[in-house]
């Protein structure tokens, strides 16, 4: 059963990149536009070292080599991961960047060989993805991260640090969103729900992650709706929402009421998270916050402001992979937001109310 007190367990300060006589030798999985992003960030931090590169596009391959040698190093190249694997033995850790529907695979084949894995976001496509890594990690010698970077961005560190310290009291209501444009045109599998399971699971999972992490526990049902308003057949063959709203209700009376939208004009509305108290409430992402009846705001003090969030998630990495620690972003706090977020999507596929049992073993 995860209770908030094994949540807040598995939350321990973030530490910045660490040297170390030991090296991490590093091969990627999929250098698209997330593994490309990581691959820069991974590329600054002490006691790394990127050794191979793997992608079914050799254009990509090539330029995530030159990137590689751009800072003094080397790495090979493969089409084919399980080739990769099988001949280079050497490899400690592998970083998964790939589409949502080729997680589970990937993350189990190389857990089973006692690789330390950093895996993307989500864990899987739906809760009976996230249960069969969740067993293989279990049984994994190698440690699992996955990439909900914003649990190492300092702004939200301080944040959630405020929360926990009981800053804003107890947590009673949440309220976060996610307003933008499309996604990129050029990535076609995000824009097939069965293979990124719709923007809710690949997508909002991120903010989902920060909020059930605030609360402290998972929730207890969800209802909501969502569909194609604007973007019909576009790109053609669309089949992930361009709009959502759900609420999720946790113990305690607490709510999480969450929209997105894909057709907000640029600066409009743009992206919030917010989590009220009974003293106040906080600003996720800005690390601001404010008393119930105060009349001004408060910027909080923010450790390693200078440091993005893709660095400090890959310098945690490399330091729980060397240290053999459990991540911030463990299966256990992934494998509960993904199962959320999945949650969610069905309350709006199905057209219900959607209980927390229908997603756990």
């Amino acid at each position: 059963m995860i209770t908030r007190r094994t949540l807040l367990a598995t939350a321990p300060a973030i530490l910045a990149a660490q040297t170390s006589s030991k090296e991490l030798r590093v091969a990627y999985i999929g250098v698209g536009n997330r593994g490309s992003s990581t691959l820069k960030s991974l590329l600054q931090v002490p006691g790394a070292k990127v050794v191979a590169v793997c992608d079914l596009d050799p254009a990509r391959v090539q330029k995530a080599i030159d990137t590689i040698a751009q800072k003094g190093g080397s790495a090979k190249g493969y089409a084919d991961y399980r080739k990769m694997l099988e001949e280079m033995k050497e490899i400690d850790a592998v970083v998964i960047a790939t589409p949502v529907d080729t997680h589970k695979n990937i993350a189990i084949a190389t857990l089973e060989l006692g690789k330390n894995v950093y895996l993307e976001k989500p864990v899987g496509i739906d809760a009976a993805e996230v249960d069969l890594v969740e067993k293989a990690t279990r049984s994994a010698k190698g440690i699992l991260q996955v990439g909900f970077q914003l649990r190492h961005d300092p702004n939200r560190v301080a944040a959630m640090k405020f929360i926990q310290g009981g800053g804003i009291g107890e947590v009673i209501y949440c309220h976060a969103m996610r307003h933008g444009g499309d996604l990129p045109r050029d990535t076609p599998w995000l824009f097939d729900k069965k293979r990124s399971g719709d923007i809710i699971v690949e997508q909002a999972c991120h903010i989902i992650d920060l909020m059930v992490w605030a609360i402290g526990a998972p929730p207890l049902r969800a209802m909501g709706s969502g569909g194609i308003n604007l973007y019909k057949n576009v790109p053609q063959g669309r089949t992930i929402m361009d709009n959502w709203s759900v609420i999720w209700e946790f113990p305690n009376d607490v709510r999480l009421n969450f929209s997105q939208i894909y057709f907000d004009p640029r600066g409009f509305s743009g992206t919030n998270e917010r989590v009220f108290g009974s003293k106040g409430a906080v600003d996720l992402g800005k690390a601001m916050w404010g008393e119930v009846e105060g009349r001004e705001l408060k910027k909080l003090d923010v450790e390693n402001a200078d440091k993005d969030a893709n660095y400090m998630a890959m310098a945690a990495f490399v330091d729980n992979s060397l240290g053999h620690k459990t991540p911030l972003a463990n299966i256990q706090s992934a494998g509960l937001s993904t199962r959320v977020a999945v949650m969610g999507r069905m309350a709006i596929e199905q057209k219900r109310i959607v209980n927390w049992s229908e997603v756990i073993a």
